[in-house]
């Protein structure tokens, strides 16, 4: 109950700013760090935001709510992806778990019913007949799932979350990356409504080819 209206109160404050805004400049150090070297990004043509994210992550299921509502009213050019970090081996059936579902067309539908399920309803979903059993209860097929989540395809991802994690030098989540240059997060900027509006500022650095202090 005490979680629930922590996260309304949040997502609340950020809706009654009526988007996000900064009232001081960033702070270098602080509130973003500059990735040396920057990171390639998929549509040069849109600002690039990546999420990173873990399944297993308290304040990655604490960030959706604030995050949902920046996506209501964030910059038009801006292009989120969603990328499962991994730091450990514990975390991969995690990481498989998101990209089976990213793979069967089931993320928009399941996503936060992942965190849900593990966060607020203390369902295990550590391994792979877990899983079976728990989509099979959304309408997926267990076996279909099956399949997907042991392929070479998902395999591929997995191997990619595990290089991009170190590539962009994350250490910890959730954490944000603004079109592979510079990275925030809510432990960097001290609330959730407030990184996104520095993910905002630094989308506005990008657009305008001023980088902001290292």
């Amino acid at each position: 109950m005490l979680k629930t209206l922590i996260r309304a109160i949040l997502l609340a404050g950020l809706v009654a700013l009526g988007g996000p805004a900064l009232a001081q400049p960033l702070v270098p150090g602080k509130d973003y760090r500059v990735l040396q070297p920057a990171q390639p990004v998929d549509n040069p043509k849109r600002v690039e935001v990546i999420e990173f994210f873990w399944y297993g992550c308290p304040h990655c299921a604490d960030l959706q709510p604030a995050l949902k509502a920046w996506m209501k009213q964030k910059s038009p050019d801006i292009e989120l992806r969603r990328v499962p970090a991994v730091f450990r081996e514990s975390w991969i059936p995690h990481t498989r778990l998101f990209y089976t579902l990213e793979a069967m067309g089931q993320v928009d539908r399941l996503h936060d019913e992942v965190f849900k399920a593990i966060h607020e309803q203390k369902v295990d979903l550590g391994d792979l007949a877990r899983m079976q059993a728990w989509v099979a209860k959304r309408g997926v097929d267990p076996k279909k799932f099956a399949e997907v989540y042991g392929s070479f395809g998902i395999d591929s991802r997995v191997q990619r979350s595990i290089q991009m994690s170190k590539a962009y030098q994350l250490s910890g989540t959730p954490s944000l990356v603004v079109h592979g240059r510079y990275l925030t997060s809510p432990a960097m900027t001290q609330g959730f409504e407030r990184t996104f509006a520095v993910v905002e500022q630094l989308a506005a650095q990008v657009r305008s080819g001023n980088a902001p202090a290292k």
